[in-house]
């Protein structure tokens, strides 16, 4: 087969060779060579090269240099082409008579030499073809295993080479980093999708800058996500400064990019590679909504939660079936008159687990939020509030309505009104006697369709509570369009103002702004007497927590519930 046959490549036209040489025989010596194969694109001095290449680089297969050339030495311009990031890829073949200059050349990037005077047409036709097949197929591959937004290694390249570094590295401690930027879609909503972008590949340049000053190897797994697998060091914490400060410097300060990173430190080289990330992210995720902290490290603590988690979601089924859960109810008093008057109550779910005993609901249901599950267990709720509140109309002729959590996930499902009014209409109730508790950071999250369903609600003879006020970051901008009846205070502000320094400033505002909108206040979390007298001075309406009843299960609630109505 002759040389210049050149088998089947995705190429319609023929490729493009720059020809950097000023002497004008063997110029025409190889245009003769190349004319009926390539086209031939003439630089008679650097200058010119430098020039060809920052206007058509991204034509061109091969450059054909000379050293010995008018202006600037052939080195300077190879070097040029390796340190210039679009010009990089582009394989660079040296023409010379100068045995010697070979390893330097080498060392500055160039894949092969042709040697003056120049060999048959055939070999440096060969030898050409060659090495833009080998560069193409490496393109290749670096397309298939890169990322092509931002040049670093994919997922899937990045585990292999990842267990290559540790077949180098085996008694070597390397550490396992998962990098993220803190609510990245807003950024894409807010400023497009070409800004986000532009930051990506800004975190990536940092990331490769970190890659050469620790050594190891960096991906871009998704999204906004990377990973940082490298030996074993102990100063995340201003390498991550430096990171997100670079990212955003040119940025104004509105517009500040927010990371967050979970390191696992000293990596278990006998766990899969893609489990030691695992851990890594699971340390990122404890800092996700942090203002003060942005890194995390893996410790034991989390791989028993990690275990927890997943015991407790395989038991969630049978959990509901053999009704494991319990429904407790806290009152809520009235303190508006002379004296308290228990005005409803709040549900609150138990689980006592056959094996592991009664666990906190601050662990299961943070958890069911996470998996979708909470749907099946608020129904649960809901259901077996009606049921007592059922029992204490027939059996007592007493109505007390009851507070029962709605999750933003319930929120999205379309059929939660049918669902709610066919318990309500099922137990014989009036829509009243249910509150709907809807925490305000749901709001934040589709809030036109949010608010939208809550009206719903409201329409059909619901009442809803905003639960958590002032934990979110949507009150005082969105207030105005919010469908609500009352307003309970997170827990947090009685906490904060009746501390070690009481400051009920805060406090104070958030009540008089309720007042402003002419809803209710209901303060949870009340302890004391002080913090009674104290709230019902500021104007708070009604209060819920310890120092009238810690929650109570249903049977003892019952009877609290006929004392105090007596």
């Amino acid at each position: 087969m002759p040389v210049n046959d050149i088998s089947f490549r995705p190429y319609e036209k023929k490729r493009s060779i720059l020809l950097v040489e000023d002497e004008p025989v063997n110029r025409e010596i190889l245009k003769l060579y190349l004319k009926d194969t390539y086209d031939v694109i003439v630089a008679e001095t650097g200058k010119e090269a430098l020039f060809v290449l920052n206007s058509s680089f991204d034509r061109i297969s091969l450059i054909l240099l000379d050293l010995n050339l008018p202006d600037i030495h052939g080195l300077d311009v190879l070097r040029a082409v390796r340190e210039d990031l679009r010009y990089a890829p582009i394989p660079v073949i040296v023409m010379t008579a100068d045995s010697e200059a070979e390893v330097e050349c080498l060392t500055l990037g160039a894949i092969d030499f042709i040697p003056k005077p120049y060999p048959q047409q055939k070999v440096v036709l060969a030898r050409i073809l060659r090495t833009i097949e080998l560069s193409e197929d490496r393109d290749i591959l670096r397309y298939t295993e890169r990322d092509l937004l931002t040049g670093l290694y994919n997922k899937e390249f990045f585990y292999h080479y990842a267990l290559q570094f540790d077949s180098y590295h085996k008694d070597s401690p390397t550490d396992a980093l998962l990098l993220n930027i803190n609510h990245f879609h807003s950024i894409n909503d807010r400023y497009g999708k070409s800004y986000g972008d532009l930051i990506l590949k800004r975190l990536a340049g940092k990331l490769l800058a970190l890659r050469e000053k620790c050594g190891g190897i960096v991906c871009r797994s998704e999204a906004d996500t990377f990973l940082i697998y490298c030996p074993h060091r102990d100063d995340y914490e201003d390498i991550l400064t430096d990171i997100a400060h670079s990212v955003s410097e040119d940025e104004p300060s509105e517009n500040r990019i927010r990371l967050r990173m979970g390191v696992y430190s000293c990596t278990d080289k006998t766990l899969d590679i893609e489990r030691r990330f695992d851990r890594a992210k699971m340390a990122a995720d404890t800092v996700r909504n942090s203002f003060t902290k942005s890194i995390a490290l893996y410790d034991d603590s989390m791989h028993e939660s990690e275990l927890l988690a997943e015991q407790l979601i395989e038991d969630f089924v049978t959990a509901v079936k053999e009704r494991q859960f319990e429904i407790f109810f806290q009152p809520k008093f009235n303190i508006r008159g002379e004296k308290p008057v228990l005005c409803s109550a709040e549900a609150l779910v138990r689980w006592h687990h056959p094996r592991l005993g009664m666990i906190n609901p601050g662990i299961f249901i943070p958890l069911f939020e996470q998996n979708g599950l909470i749907r099946t267990l608020d129904q649960y709720v809901w259901e077996d509030s009606a049921r007592h509140i059922r029992d204490w109309k027939s059996n007592h002729h007493i109505t007390l309505p009851v507070s029962v959590n709605v999750s933003r996930i319930d929120l999205c499902d379309p059929s939660l009104s049918g669902k709610l009014v066919e318990i309500v209409k099922s137990y014989g109730l009036d829509y009243s006697d249910m509150l709907l508790e809807v925490t305000e950071s749901a709001y934040t999250d589709d809030p036109d369709q949010i608010v939208e369903r809550v009206k719903n609600l409201r329409s059909l003879g619901f009442r809803i509570e905003m639960d958590d006020f002032g934990s979110g970051y949507s009150s005082l901008n969105t207030l105005t369009t919010l469908p609500i009846d009352a307003l309970k205070l997170d827990m947090q502000f009685i906490r904060t103002a009746f501390g070690e320094t009481t400051d009920t400033r805060l406090l104070e505002a958030m009540i008089r702004l309720a007042e402003a909108f002419e809803v209710p206040t209901i303060a949870e979390g009340v302890e004391t007497e002080e913090q009674v007298n104290t709230l019902k001075t500021m104007g708070c309406d009604i209060i819920q927590g310890y120092y009238f009843s810690k929650p109570l299960p249903a049977d003892q609630f019952e009877a609290f519930l006929l004392k105090n109505l007596a």
